[in-house]
């Protein structure tokens, strides 16, 4: 008969784990309630947060839940809260500051590994900034917006082209990207040759600091707002606004895509194409997109075509379609482009191309909300000289290798991008620079540890293999397309500048430096931190 009263082996060694269990969760419970209680002192409306208790909870969170490989073997945040006022985010960093419960600030939630949404070591409270979304378009007077970190690039897209046809902003091509995060890491996109990058064309920041306060550029002082134009905010603090200033662009612009395979010369024309897009005349953006195509499956026979590489060259021309035809045929004729390749159209037409909604009623560019059931792993590279001829061939033959269907895409730079140095702001990749490049792996939907695995090493083995073509000392990254395998910073709150230096002068390169710097004055204390954060560092 079992003995009552002494438990066996197997319950003490459990005992422990259940203990622990205990203590966790009573600890999660307390800081629950404290941080709720600090709200509720800063005069918070109850209906703006949420805990996991909440109905709500998972609507939220997952409403911009971007890659659900970020949610493997990390903490949900144990409080949303969605502030509708500036105010408000005061109150969560002062309420954050005080009960030292970190913060992950979430604009659009497009943070390739998903840090502004989850985390790896510690329990924290997650800002949603989809109710701080206003856009208020100045065009008539002054070409500028201020714009709240909430809002998408599409909402302020639609928002501009409703003032102007004439009137653009230069930024991503993903509609649902969100503001808060894409100005201050850079912020890539179709007229970056024409006009530069989206935080190149910033002119005012609101921002609330770790003391809580909310400070514009003139109260923030210049070094901190050279640093929040491509240096990334989530460093510094919760950006609340930015003011940015509108381009002017002609009534009509021209695009084009024309795709080629290994068959049709492909090879060739790309290297082609790399020697004169980041030099032909600034108005031209051709970028490349690699994908694999056909199928040769042993189990479908019927269905069965040749496996290959399609490189498709997709342009955007600040211009009309004649004047884009004498260009292409002075500097790119092997592409053959003809009349029946171009459509001119509006530039807000064009944002609805790029983003796969041709046809579709500019109304899709204020849909926020797209459900995503997927994962993905991306990397980025930056190329200062030419790939050889066999070294394309090389790198095709390996991209077309069974067991994945990647994609690669290519953006020239040039233009604007050298005429800014590259301590002009925190963004440094710019003369000297080729092209960036953009490796991609499928999407996968079993979202478990093995299928991950599986698709992250294919991208890891393919970015090793490209080390002898791709930039040097450092091998250069973009901030926007975030990639944790170039370096993490320690768990809790104790990396030094010395140790984040080999991430971080990949990002930032020289500008790595002043970064930490800025950081060791306006947050001493490392109160905004994740696992790629900026470390403070201090003067002597």
């Amino acid at each position: 008969m079992k003995n009552l009263l002494f438990p066996s082996s197997i319950e003490l060694r459990i005992l422990p784990s259940l203990f622990f269990l205990l203590l966790t969760s009573h600890a999660i419970n307390a800081d629950q309630n404290s941080y709720i209680q600090c709200l509720c002192n800063h005069s918070v409306p109850s209906d703006l947060y949420f805990t996991p208790h909440s109905p709500s909870y998972n609507y939220f969170f997952f409403s911009s839940v971007r890659n659900r490989r970020a949610l493997l073997n990390s903490f949900k945040p144990l409080l949303i809260f969605l502030p509708a006022l500036e105010n408000h985010v005061q109150a969560a960093v002062l309420c954050s500051g005080s009960l030292s419960i970190p913060i992950r600030t979430r604009s659009g939630g497009h943070d390739y590994e998903g840090l502004s949404y989850t985390s790896t070591s510690s329990q924290f409270v997650l800002i949603d900034l989809q109710f701080l979304s206003s856009i208020n378009v100045d065009y008539r007077y002054s070409r500028t917006a201020w714009v709240q970190a909430g809002a998408s690039l599409g909402k302020l897209y639609h928002t501009i082209a409703n003032k102007s046809s004439t009137a653009a902003f230069p930024a991503g091509l993903c509609p649902t990207v969100g503001v808060g995060g894409h100005l201050s890491g850079g912020g890539l996109g179709t007229m970056i040759r024409s006009f530069g990058l989206a935080s190149d064309n910033v002119e005012d920041i609101r921002i609330v600091v770790a003391s809580g306060e909310i400070v514009d550029r003139k109260s923030m002082g210049e070094d901190l707002f050279w640093t929040l134009r491509g240096g990334g905010g989530a460093s510094f603090g919760i950006i609340v606004a930015y003011k940015v200033r509108l381009v002017e662009v002609p009534n009509k612009v021209t695009v084009f895509t024309v795709s080629k395979t290994l068959e049709e010369g492909a090879t060739k024309l790309v290297d082609k194409w790399q020697r004169i897009a980041h030099k032909v005349d600034k108005r031209l953006f051709i970028r490349t997109v690699f994908t694999v195509v056909g199928n040769d499956s042993e189990h479908d026979d019927q269905n069965k075509t040749k496996r290959t590489v399609q490189v498709s060259f997709n342009s955007l021309f600040v211009g009309e379609m004649k004047e884009l035809l004498l260009i292409m045929e002075d500097w790119f004729p092997e592409l053959q482009l003809k009349t029946e390749d171009c459509i001119e159209m509006r530039w807000i037409e064009s944002v609805l191309y790029f983003a796969g909604y041709q046809g579709k009623p500019l109304s899709i560019l204020l849909e926020r909300y797209s459900p995503v059931y997927t994962s993905f792993k991306h990397k980025s590279d930056f190329f200062t000289k030419p790939i050889p001829l066999e070294g394309w061939n090389r790198i095709l033959k390996r991209f077309l290798k069974k067991g994945e269907q990647p994609m690669m895409i290519i953006d020239p730079w040039g233009g604007r991008m050298d005429e800014i140095s590259e301590t002009e702001t925190a963004f440094p990749h710019r003369k000297g620079n080729l092209y960036n490049v953009h490796y991609l792996t499928e999407r996968w939907v079993e979202n478990n540890a093995a299928v991950s695995k599986k698709h992250v090493d294919w991208l890891r083995r393919f970015y090793k293999f490209m080390t002898p073509y791709v930039s040097k000392n450092p091998r250069a990254a973009y901030l926007n397309y975030r990639d944790l395998d170039i370096g993490t910073d320690v768990v809790g709150n104790k990396t030094t500048y010395w140790e984040a230096r080999r991430w971080g002068e990949r990002y930032y390169k020289g500008n790595f430096k002043r970064l930490a710097y800025v950081k060791g004055k306006v947050d001493p204390n490392n109160l905004f931190r994740n696992e790629q954060s900026i470390p403070p560092l201090f003067s002597t």
